[in-house]
């Protein structure tokens, strides 16, 4: 018989995506940028992040019994309608392996806050097709939502402007096409729409040079203010209009002019002595859409516009009777007071100042003040002209942007991954702490391309800065992606990481700059060593196997009387070895307790005669080796009590006790005591059979142990010393 070590049979094996994403620590997920959370194939939820229990504000329970699909309290869609978690696009990704991407549903919180989220969810196929589950990335859009909202009025707003403003508006093209008109225009004119819209504008002009002159200024970039012209409307009749107008360039050309069209056909028309003071009136009140007021040497209001009252909610009258420091906030009094008093008295022509102001119903608004002077020709003040804008809303949109670029300062920061930005150069703008964790230095003013102290490629060949991910995305204007380096700290230590750079871009698509995220990927090599070591180790353990297979095999065939008792024979003691190492790979060949593996060989054996089977003894781990081997002894002890012995009676008992024996100065040994009682006469056989043989072959000489077999008449009896090593590393 030969000496054979036992290992497992099973082959490694590539873990599916679903296998290894729930293998992955929780620290993996939680590293992740933005909220994870992965369903098995019944839709329970199996895994997620802490962003992900931060969004739902609630931390589920993965036990596969309460939450399915989504983590969320309740979802729906977004025009509010209720939506099952049972038809949510995560059960649609499980069932029919739809993906759904940048898909929005609304969250509600157990609190009953309910926001927008962006979910990206993929179905996570094993190697043979079928789903296995599915990953949900997904997102707070509350900004964006509101930011779009924000948007939309804004267009409104510039729509109603258009449209609806008190003087008359068009947008002529390049070549002179009237494209836009407002309803002040047409009106004026008496032209419709159809009319007007999509005529050259010379064919309203009653003198052809001025329309040439007005393209031509124009187009040069020149702008135009209160240009005089004169146009004909559709019932024949002349009106004279001031126009106010400049041109828009796109990438140095010329495409279009936006004009204000002012009708002063009256002013021309009046006495001459009043022309002056009506354009100028025209000019500076009727033409405007923001707030203009003229104010003494004292700040009382003198002449205040329509859109100042609307501005400050007040009438032109009360207005009339209040200083301009009676609607200014009592904080910004003095300043505004203390500057306008300079201009009185000729220190400064004029001055821009931003101010709050009080409105009676309690509203704090904005204001961007324009203060000039009007002086007679003695050089003594006659009245201050105030032009205000009500700037309320670029104030908050600028507090918000501030906001939230300190938001994002404070989330990049926060992140345990390394995160640096750099210019358009390459020049570093910003590192948050876990970049200077992972380089292990602080970058200096001028570091180029990364926070790196030193690079190598993954083969250990110097990689220079200016070659680096960072500085390929940036000269190549485009994201990289998969690409491994190694950072060397000035301590000389060294860390793998993976870099992710992506370019940033202005509104008008220009390169601004890049951000690159480093995840350091050393415990990933760490694993991939172990796994290598691990595969080597299995390699080794199934040539080990396969040889004790060919040795049960020739020693069953050398003493079975025909092929089927070869094939019985065969089979028994084959899936004997099977149980031993299903009971092994379950604990990862580790030690194995001594009680699980009788009960796994010996109950599927004796099952009918569970009751009259007794397992018994104190708590023993047995190395892998001895393990297999006791196996194979077991299985022969238990087929001969069936076939012969106690098990085959219904009146016959099995008892299986061992004991634990130590020795000093050497490792214990376990003793283990067989014995059937009750079963039919025993007769002591003739010859030695091979089930004897192999037992005696797995104790003595792969164990190094001792089996004494007892063919007593009132059952057989087996006494088995073997010594404990703990467990086997070969």
């Amino acid at each position: 018989m030969s000496n054979v070590e036992e290992f497992p049979a099973a082959a490694s094996r590539k873990l599916s995506e679903f296998e290894a994403l729930l293998s992955l620590a929780p620290s993996v997920l939680d590293a992740m940028p933005g909220a994870v959370c992965i369903c098995d194939h019944e839709g329970w939820l199996v895994r997620y992040n802490s962003e992900a229990a931060e969004l739902w504000a609630r931390a589920p329970a993965l036990d596969g019994k309460h939450d399915r699909f989504c983590g969320s309290h309740r979802l729906f869609l977004p025009d509010g309608t209720p939506l099952p978690h049972g038809d949510c696009p995560m059960a649609t990704a499980i069932w029919q392996g739809t993906p759904a991407n940048n898909a929005e549903v609304i969250i509600e919180r157990p609190d009953g806050l309910r926001f927008p989220a962006l979910v990206n969810i993929r179905a996570l196929t094993g190697h043979d097709g079928e789903i296995q589950g599915a990953i949900n990335c997904f997102q707070d859009i509350s900004a964006h939502k509101a930011a779009e909202d924000q948007v939309r009025r804004k267009i409104a707003e510039l729509e109603d402007f258009f449209e609806n403003s008190a003087i008359g508006l068009h947008i002529v093209s390049s070549d002179g096409i009237i494209r836009r008109a407002n309803k002040a225009e047409l009106a004026l004119l008496g032209y419709s729409a159809d009319e007007y819209v999509g005529r050259h504008v010379a064919e309203f002009h009653v003198d052809a040079p001025v329309i040439g002159d007005i393209l031509q200024r124009l187009s040069s970039g020149e702008k135009l203010d209160r240009y005089p012209a004169r146009l004909r409307a559709k019932d024949g009749s002349i009106k004279h209009v001031l126009l106010t107008s400049n041109g828009r360039f796109q990438d140095g050309k010329f495409v279009s002019t936006r004009c204000f069209m002012t009708d002063v056909t009256d002013l021309y028309e009046s006495e001459s002595a009043r022309r002056e003071s009506e354009e100028r009136l025209a000019a500076t009140y009727n033409a405007a859409t923001i707030g203009i007021a003229e104010a003494d040497v004292n700040g009382r209001l003198l002449r205040v516009n329509d859109a100042l009252c609307e501005m400050l909610k007040r009438s032109r009258e009360e207005l009339l009777n209040m200083t301009f420091f009676d609607y200014t906030h009592e904080g910004d009094r003095t300043e505004d007071g203390a500057l306008y008093q300079r201009q009185v008295r000729g220190e400064l022509d004029s001055y821009v100042f931003r101010k709050r102001s009080t409105t009676p119903d309690g509203q704090t608004l904005y204001l961007d003040i324009h203060s000039s002077s009007v002086r007679d020709e003695s050089g003594l003040f006659r009245y201050g002209v105030r032009v205000i804008q009500d700037v309320t809303a670029a104030k908050q949109m600028e507090d918000q942007i501030r906001a939230s670029e300190q938001r994002m300062r404070d989330l990049l920061e926060a992140l345990p991954a390394a995160v640096y930005t750099t210019d358009a150069a390459g020049r570093i703008t910003f590192y948050n702490k876990a970049a200077t964790e992972m380089s292990g230095r602080v970058p200096q003013p001028g570091d180029m391309w990364c926070v790196t102290w030193r690079l190598y490629n993954p083969d250990g060949t110097p990689l220079p800065h200016d070659q680096c991910p960072m500085a390929v995305a940036l000269k190549e204007d485009r994201p990289v992606r998969g690409a491994e380096a190694i950072a060397e700290r000035p301590d000389g230590s060294r860390v793998p990481f993976i870099p992710y750079p992506t370019p940033l871009h202005d509104a008008d698509g220009k390169l601004i700059g890049a951000i690159n995220m480093l995840v350091d990927i050393t415990e990933r090599k760490h694993a991939e060593g172990r796994q290598r070591l691990l595969i080597d180790e299995l390699n080794h353990r199934v040539k080990n196997t396969l040889v004790t297979v060919q040795s049960l095999a020739g020693q069953t065939a050398r003493h079975a009387s025909d092929l089927g008792d070869f094939l019985q024979r065969f089979e028994a003691r084959v899936l004997a070895l099977s149980r031993a190492h299903d009971l092994l790979t379950k604990r990862y060949w580790k030690d194995t307790p001594l009680d699980g593996l009788a009960g796994e060989v010996l109950m599927p054996l004796t099952e009918e005669a569970a009751s009259r089977v007794t397992i018994a003894g104190p708590a023993a781990d047995l190395d892998p080796r001895t393990a297999l081997s006791l196996t194979v002894v077991l299985n022969e002890l238990a087929t001969n009590a069936i076939r012969h012995g106690a098990l085959s009676s219904n009146s016959g008992t099995l008892s299986l006790n061992w004991h634990l024996i130590y020795e000093t100065g050497s490792a214990p040994r376990l003793n283990l005591d067989w014995q059937e009682h009750g079963g039919p006469r025993v007769e002591t056989p003739i010859r030695r059979g091979v089930g004897s043989r192999l037992m005696e072959r797995c104790i003595e000489r792969d164990l190094g142990g001792a089996v004494d077999v007892a063919f007593e008449p009132a059952g057989v009896t087996c006494r088995i010393s073997i010594p404990l090593h703990g467990s086997a590393n070969d």
